[in-house]
């Protein structure tokens, strides 16, 4: 029976079909740009309230990013292994483990969201955070730290939807997602269409009830899009296998960006003895380098889909060849947007704020874009295609010596003894990009992360998934 499904699925959807890097790149271009957008809708509408609103959404945000991150353990771990199990043609498995995913992140975000209501002030305290700049973050924190667990939810479903090859589906609902909540964030902040005057706490429902709605909407695709069916028995088979092969990607992968974005939380910390106005201009600056690297991370999603079929189906040359070419689009495409950001800086950050000092700060930091985003751009492709090879530990290492041992201690060295101010962060961030851009070059080059294939085909090398470059 199992295997006449398995015949019949093979001609169902792009999970089995060709697939191109512009098709899968594209609609995660601009999935990305509208997940920024929900952050960027609240930082330019909450600056109508007030800069400390902004600087206190936008702390708040370093532990929720954290959080997120975390969720990606299972969420990114589970969608590599599909990758591969499609490149094998192994679409039960698939299946399976895609639903694996979703029961065990919906588990770590209930755990999440308790934490938060537990301990928001405790978490926000550390940061140094005091008055009025506190309270907006700790409101924020508690309602959409609490609910947590929808974008839990969310993580498994878009990454098993996107690795099927249907990202396109995913970018729509990601778009009505944003659309609902700029029209909340509308109203409740400010007490249009007859909705409450909320302001902070207004952008924060806002985020929780268009998440809620995200998911019935990803839940509907996700029995659409699947080349084999999920059965509900499988959401409770929690087989100790597949969540051996998640895990050892999806734990590593984790902790290496959790660890990437505990160094930014730190860099708040450090800005915050800077004053109000430079931690205002940092929250600005990083909104706007979202849109620099935007490109780079799409072609790295787009990339890793690719290598994860080309690994599971024992095609390495494929995947050797196809992270050097992503590497140099993504890097001529950072140069184009780079140089906009540049030229257009102070009009840029006077978007979001009138305060003479701030736009200073946050136009001079915007101008060492050059140094940092070209760095960032490499490690984007190669780190995540060193994932989807299976080689998830090694950018792990490297990331504990260069963020933590290097990044921290410049940023420390620059902000308080050489008194560089604001423009000592973004150096010292900018020098751990590079040097891991460097290792991870070389790392790539001698194809050392071939050995780490969790999936072996069991067909001949030609008979896996065609994946067109």
């Amino acid at each position: 029976m199992e295997e006449h499904a398995a015949k019949a699925s093979t001609e169902k959807g792009n999970a089995t079909k060709d697939l191109k890097l512009f098709n899968l790149t594209w609609p995660i271009f601009l999935e990305i740009s509208l997940f920024m957008l929900m952050g960027i809708a609240d930082t330019f509408m909450l600056s109508a309230i007030s800069d400390n609103a902004v600087s206190g959404v936008g702390a708040a945000n370093q532990y929720l990013h954290i959080a997120i991150l975390l969720l990606e353990v299972i969420g990114n771990g589970a969608s590599i292994v599909v990758a591969q199990y499609i490149g094998s043609k192994k679409f039960f498995e698939a299946a399976k483990i895609s639903a694996l995913a979703v029961s065990l992140n919906l588990i770590v975000g209930i755990v999440m969201s308790i934490g938060f209501v537990m301990f928001n002030g405790y978490l926000l305290k550390s940061l140094n955070l005091t008055g009025e700049v506190y309270e907006f973050a700790h409101s924020y924190l508690g309602i959409v730290g609490g609910a947590i667990f929808l974008q839990a939810i969310i993580n498994s479903l878009s990454a098993i939807i996107r690795v099927h090859g249907f990202t396109k589906e995913a970018m729509f609902v990601s778009l009505g997602m944003n659309v609902i909540h700029i029209i909340l964030n509308y109203g409740l902040i400010f007490g249009h269409f007859g909705m409450p005057e909320l302001g902070v706490e207004g952008a924060a429902v806002s985020t929780i009830v268009s998440r809620f709605l995200a998911v019935i909407v990803f839940f509907w695709l996700l029995y659409r899009v699947m080349a084999v069916r999920i059965d509900i028995s499988y959401y409770f088979n929690l087989s100790k296998a597949y969540i051996g092969k998640i895990l050892k990607i999806g734990i590593p992968s984790a902790l290496e960006q959790v660890m990437y974005q505990s160094c930014q939380t730190i860099f708040v910390f450090y800005t915050t003895f800077l004053g109000e106005a430079a931690l205002a201009a940092k929250q600005y600056a990083s909104n706007i380098s979202m849109f620099i690297y935007l490109f780079a991370f799409a072609v790295g999603a787009g990339t890793s889909i690719l290598v994860g079929r080309f690994v599971g189906a024992g095609r390495a040359d494929d995947a050797y060849k196809r992270v050097w070419m992503s590497v140099r689009s993504a890097s001529i495409g950072t140069l184009v947007v780079v140089a906009l950001v540049m030229v257009f800086r102070e009009q840029l950050v006077g978007m979001f704020t009138d305060d003479a000092e701030v736009l200073r700060l946050g136009a001079q930091v915007l101008l060492y874009s050059i140094v940092l985003e070209t760095g960032r751009t490499i490690n984007i492709i190669i780190v995540n295609s060193l994932r989807a090879s299976g080689d998830a530990k090694y950018p792990l290492w490297v990331g504990m010596v260069t963020m933590v041992g290097i990044s921290l201690s410049l940023g420390y060295l620059f902000v308080f003894h050489l008194d560089m101010g604001l423009p000592g962060v973004w150096l010292a961030i900018a020098a751990d990009e590079w040097i891991r851009a460097v290792i991870f070059y070389f790392r790539w080059r001698s194809r050392a992360w071939e050995k780490h294939s969790l999936v072996r085909p069991d067909a001949p090398k030609d008979a896996g998934i065609a994946a067109h470059t």
